[in-house]
Formats: C-alpha cells, structure tokens, sequence
C-alpha cells in the first residue's frame, strides 16, 4: 500500500499539543476548517485492489456465530457477505458469458451470486441459452434430466455453481422465482415441492451455497407456508443439512413478517428495495436486528444502480452509482451481516442483441454495466468492515449526537447519518452522507488515546486527522467536502489496539 505523507498530520498534532488552544469549541472549529481541507493536506492510503479469491473455503462451511448475528465458517473465521442479484444467471448465460461475469465479481471481492433455477422471466417456457428447458410441460415433478454432459438445463446450472466456487464465489441458490409456488396457478404445491427440494439438495449437496426460498414474494396464507416448509425439507433431506437457508421477500419487507420463528430459516433476508431513502425502508434492518429471538438479517435486495426510482423513472428518474453508497452503510452499520448489490441490466442479464424484450427500460447491456462504479463501491464498503473486528462490531446509534434540527443530524430521508462501533469500544465508524457539521459521543469509546480517519468511500482511501487525548478529541466534526452531497465515514480507533489504516486487508478472525 503506498503512502503519501505531507504537511497537515503535522499541523494537526501541534496544534492539538498547544496549551494556546484552551477550550473544546475552539479546538473543534479549528479542525473543521484543517478537515475542509483534508483531501489536500492528510495522510493519504491508496485503496488496495481486491486480491486472491473473495472466500477461502478451507475454513469450512458456514454457520450462524455465537452472538446470532453475523456468519461465520466452521473455524470461525467472520463471513462478509457480499452479495450479487444476478437473477437470469442460469437462465440467461451461456458458459463463456457466464465466465466473463463470474470473474469480474470475483476480481472485486463479491462472495454471493444469487440466482434463480426457475428463474423469473419465462423462466420455465423459455429456453436457455443452449435451448434447453428444466421441466417438461410445466411438470415439477417431470424435470427434464437427459444423459450426458451439457444435454440439459441443469447441465448449464452445474457449470455455473461449478466456475463461480472455483472462483471463491457462493451461489445463493433461489430453486425457484415467486409465481410458480405463489401466484394462481401455480406449478409447485405441497405434494411435489419436497421432491423438488430433495433433487436440488442431493444434486447439489457438496457445492458452496446457500438456499434462498421464497423469490419476491410474501407467504399469503398457511397453504403457501406449508409449501415453503416442504420445500425447506426435501432440501435438508437432499443435502444433509449441510447448507444455510434465508428467504427472499417482495420490496419494502423482510422475511421476518412471515417466517421469523421458522426452524429452518437460519437468517433473515430483507428487501429495502428500489428506494433511495432511510426512513420506513432502511431503517427497517435494525428493527430485523433487534427482533427476538436473535437472528442475523442481510438486504438481499437494496437500490440497484441504473434502475428507476422506486419504479417511477417519469418523475423520479433513474438511480446513479452514487446513490448505492448509503444503503450499503445504512444496512451494515444497523448491523446487517453483508450487503447486496444489483445492476437494473445484470439482475435480467439484458443484451440488445439478443431477442429478448427489456425489462423496464435498462439503460445498457449486462456486459457493460459489469463495469459500472457501484459494484466498485461495495467492494471499498467490505474491505472497510474487515479492516477492524468484525463478529463484535454492533450498531450504535447514540454515538451520534441529535443537532437541535434532528431532521439534520442523525437526519431523514437520503441524508441519515448511523453509526457502529466494536462492542468493547475499541473502534467506532460513523457515516456522514453529506457535509454537514456533527457530534461523537464519546462515552462508550473506552480508548485513553484516539487516532481519528476519514475514510473516502468512493475510492477506498483512509486520511489521518490525527491522534488524541480522548479529553482533546474535537466535539464537532465536519467531512472534508462540506456543504456538497459526498459521503464519507469517520473512524475513531483506540490508539493502543494498534488498527491498520481504514481499508486495509486483515485477518478478521
């Protein structure tokens, strides 16, 4: 990691050590004008490039940790899930496209593809790219297996589990999209949905993945449950149990409405959705996290990039990369176990020159938005959360102290700041999502010396501020772009712990 050392962390520390500097309010108004200018004058880390495979399997397979909050693998070594909603994957992609994708997820650390076997559009009277199909009229209980390599649809699923474990990645597995156990009509039911899950479950069971049931829609009724617990059962018996189970919900809830004292269900799965605000949607993940008993909670279906604002592009337009960046320390911060990203081409993996029909007006092809900068984005987010201790990292709202307006700070709508910290107090991150004036409580940062960092999400760069007595540490902090619309997340370190800078690889064990 290069380093480039200049002025400012030498102002900083003089004037923080000169008695001339008698009061607190003094001190905080000095800083915020030397933060303004942190991007010119700080310690400036370079952000590191993914390197190696998003996850080592050799740690073991995955279990929900002591605490019920997090992931963890048999060792127990912390799991970030990083997730990917490329839907259409299985349905969509021949083998060499499929390779293109999986690896450039696996180059930006992402360690869960999610997608769907039966998947959502036509998925089950459309072919595949090899023209195959996966049941034969319609028949769940008729799947269409055919002898020899690459002479079916479950053939082309196989290759894809296969690529995307040898690339380090997971498939979260969706066996089938909402409508078909869900909708009227539809072509699995309590009788054949067991069989379905124990085919999967044996096909499948020495392969990296985690079960997502469920596929955009709400559990209606006890019928619909019954046929969730069928399937969730056939699956268990199939893979011996071996692999986790989550459940993806329709937009704007979350598993836990339905299904949180389930007994197969070991995580729950919200959908924030298509909405760049906090209230009444992000939010919702630390109510998911406080809910009894425990259970860890991810947002498998956050904002995607390049996707009309909660479906209204006539009056709200379409999302730009920027807007991805809070949900993914909204939901983190508020304690999610990961996060997932989306792109509004890749989830139905459109391609102009194939005869398919857009899906809600995507604004370029599968192949182009891979490069988009919001997947980039979240590879910063996850090396930043590894960077410190992650099974004891817990939200901590308190840590931000409300202004006389609250709407400003902690603040509403696309403009909240939230807060996590170690539990023993050993670290504290606090996201600022716009440049406005703010206060840390100090009281559960047990640190006597604190070494403070802005961390830049937008490129993965950590700046130092400055090392303190925790009695000289600034009141009032300000983003070193104040008044503009770019984020940034304070990090406060207890000096003796010996933290690297913000966003530098580590062991997280």
């Amino acid at each position: 990691m290069s380093q480039t050392i200049n002025s400012f962390d030498f102002i900083v520390r003089f004037m923080f050590n000169k008695s001339m500097f008698k009061t607190r309010l003094l001190t905080s108004r000095i800083l915020s004008i030397f933060c303004a200018a942190a991007l010119s004058f700080t310690l400036t880390l370079q952000a590191q490039v993914w390197q190696g495979k998003p996850v080592d399997f050799s740690h073991g397979d995955l279990r929900v940790s002591d605490n019920k909050h997090f992931l963890q693998h048999q060792d127990g070594t912390p799991f970030f899930y990083l997730g990917d909603t490329a839907w259409e994957l299985f349905h969509r992609l021949n083998h060499e496209e499929a390779d293109l994708y999986l690896a450039d997820r696996a180059s930006k650390g992402f360690s869960v593809i999610q997608a769907v076997a039966l998947a959502e559009l036509d998925g089950i009277s459309a072919p595949n790219a090899y023209g195959h199909l996966p049941l034969i009229d319609h028949d769940l209980s008729r799947l269409d297996i055919k002898e020899g390599a690459d002479n079916d649809y479950w053939d082309n699923v196989d290759y894809i589990i296969n690529k995307a474990n040898e690339l380090g990645m997971y498939i979260g597995f969706l066996p089938s999209w909402g409508w078909y156990w869900r909708d009227k009509d539809p072509v699995m039911n309590i009788q054949n949905a067991e069989q379905y899950g124990e085919f999967l479950g044996k096909r499948y069971k020495d392969k990296q993945l985690i079960w997502i049931l469920g596929g955009d829609r709400d559990v209606a009724n006890d019928r619909q449950k019954e046929v969730i617990r069928a399937l969730a059962a056939g699956l268990k018996k199939g893979d011996g149990g071996r692999h986790l189970f989550t459940f993806h919900p329709p937009g704007a809830s979350g598993s836990s409405q339905w299904l949180h004292n389930e007994t197969w269900l070991d995580f729950n799965m919200r959908q924030n959705g298509h909405e760049i605000l906090y209230t009444d949607r992000y939010s919702k993940t630390l109510d998911d996290y406080n809910l009894q008993p425990v259970k860890p909670v991810i947002d498998g279906e956050p904002v995607y990039e390049d996707h009309p604002v909660n479906f209204d592009a006539g009056r709200r337009g379409h999302t730009v990369s920027a807007d991805l960046r809070p949900p993914f320390y909204w939901d983190t911060f508020n304690g999610a176990l990961g996060h997932t990203y989306g792109h509004h081409s890749i989830w139905q993996m459109y391609d102009p020159d194939k005869k398919r029909a857009p899906i809600n007006n995507p604004l370029m092809s599968w192949k182009e938005a891979i490069h988009q900068p919001g997947s980039t984005y979240m590879t910063y987010g996850r090396i930043l959360l590894e960077s410190r201790p992650f099974l004891t990292r817990i939200p901590d709202p308190g840590l931000i102290v409300p202004d006389k307006v609250q709407t400003a700070v902690p603040g509403t709508g696309r403009y909240r700041f939230v807060a996590t910290r170690d539990q023993d107090g050993t670290y504290a991150m606090i996201y600022a999502p716009a440049g406005r004036r703010f206060s840390v409580n100090l009281e559960t940062i047990k640190a006597e010396t604190i070494k403070a960092w802005w961390y830049d999400p937008r490129t993965g760069t950590a700046s130092l501020i400055g090392t303190f007595k925790k009695s000289e540490l600034p009141e009032n902090f300000i983003t070193p772009t104040p008044g503009e619309t770019l984020d940034w997340i304070l990090v406060l370190d207890d000096e003796s712990k010996g933290y690297p800078p913000p966003g530098t690889r580590i062991n997280t064990k």
